[in-house]
């Protein structure tokens, strides 16, 4: 058995293939995995780290605001669009998969087309509520279309009923209790807040969270765990720095144990990126929800709206984020238990665990021609 992912640009288009593939070859030794990316985005270093043959194709994406430089970067991704496409159909005729399935970014398009007319059968699974460009373009072409969240269906044009799967999501979050985590972290019955926004960093996100710090600190009422990011980690400290913090608070660069944090945790405050939404319902915990402008068609948004809807999230848009907005956002919240059990409550009931095996069942249906 020979497949085939293509997908990248974001951990979030990539982790789920890899985490799939894990699966995959858990149950089927002998298959034969290969991973179609880009040379110079995360998944050059991620698959072959995870010892997945990697193939490479040069591919962008279009840019939709017009101006020179937009033009000139538009007609390179139309020569590319042509380049991929023969290269896709090459790397295609070598590996010879019996399916291949797309996750997502510009880098499946041409692989997913190419796959399509070669015969071999394609799946495509997105992760957001808000689709992508490349699965709204192929989702009618797709021999089968897994949705991580049903809200997505809506934007889609489908030939068959597409399969609800979720995401993947780290067994490490799903095998630790609540308190064998405070247990690791040596906490007491106090509330613990755990705020990130990406390994990275997200400036708007680290201002805000800084001043909630400032607001807490000394009170004695809550613990704080705060990941920066690399390139946040120099300013908070610094904005931190004439604060005598109390011990209850610790900032760090990074958040390396996040299963034992996010198990602890009685809020979390971050970004709506799709396979953390998926953590956080698995995980049951409530959460203020800060969604990247920044992103592909607003589409954290679209994820964040999702567990407002259903009760199991605050949502702060980061054009109204402030220091005072997080801070009478979290007071609303954390001193009210009955709230907080409810919103975990709510959360909890959208979570799918086994979302790898959903999607493994779903290939091998096509495999088998079930």
């Amino acid at each position: 058995m020979k497949i085939l992912f293509a997908g990248g640009g974001t951990a979030g288009h990539i982790n789920p293939a890899l985490a799939v593939a894990d699966y995959i070859k858990e149950n089927h030794p002998d298959a034969e995995i290969s991973y179609i990316g880009t040379a110079d985005k995360l998944e050059a270093r991620l698959v072959p780290e995870k010892g997945y043959a990697f193939y490479t194709i040069d591919v962008a994406g279009f840019q939709r605001k017009l101006s020179l430089k937009n033009i000139e970067r538009n007609i390179s991704a139309a020569v590319k669009a042509v380049t991929s496409s023969a290269a896709s159909k090459k790397l295609l005729k070598e590996i010879q998969p019996d399916i291949v399935v797309g996750t997502g970014g510009y880098v499946s398009g041409p692989v997913l087309r190419e796959a399509k007319k070669l015969g071999i059968k394609t799946a495509i699974h997105e992760q957001n509520a808000f689709p992508g460009v490349t699965t709204k373009m192929l989702a009618s072409k797709a021999d089968r279309v897994m949705l991580a969240m049903p809200e997505a269906e809506k934007y889609l044009k489908l030939k068959k009923e597409p399969v609800i799967t979720g995401n993947p999501v780290r067994g490490e979050l799903l095998n630790i209790s609540r308190d064998e985590a405070r247990a690791k972290l040596g906490l007491d019955s106090r509330p613990l807040i755990l705020s990130f926004g990406g390994s990275l960093g997200a400036r708007h996100i680290n201002e805000a969270v800084t001043e909630l710090i400032k607001w807490h600190n000394g009170t004695g009422r809550f613990y704080h765990i705060h990941g920066t990011g690399k390139a946040g980690y120099e300013s908070v400290t610094q904005a931190l720095s004439g604060i005598d913090l109390a011990p209850q608070i610790d900032v760090r660069e990074y958040i390396n144990d996040m299963d034992v944090c996010m198990a602890a945790a009685d809020l979390v405050i971050c970004r709506a990126g799709a396979i953390t939404l998926s953590e956080l319902c698995c995980c049951g915990k409530p959460s203020v929800l800060i969604p990247s402008p920044y992103v592909a068609e607003n589409h954290q948004y679209h994820n964040a709206m999702t567990l407002k809807k259903a009760g199991a999230a605050e949502v702060l848009e980061e054009k109204d984020l402030t220091g005072q907005s997080l801070i009478d956002t979290v007071s609303k919240i954390i001193d009210n238990k009955p709230l907080l059990e409810c919103m975990g409550s709510a959360a909890r009931k959208h979570a799918i665990t086994d979302a790898n095996k959903r999607i493994y069942d779903v290939l091998m249906q096509l495999y088998t021609g079930a």
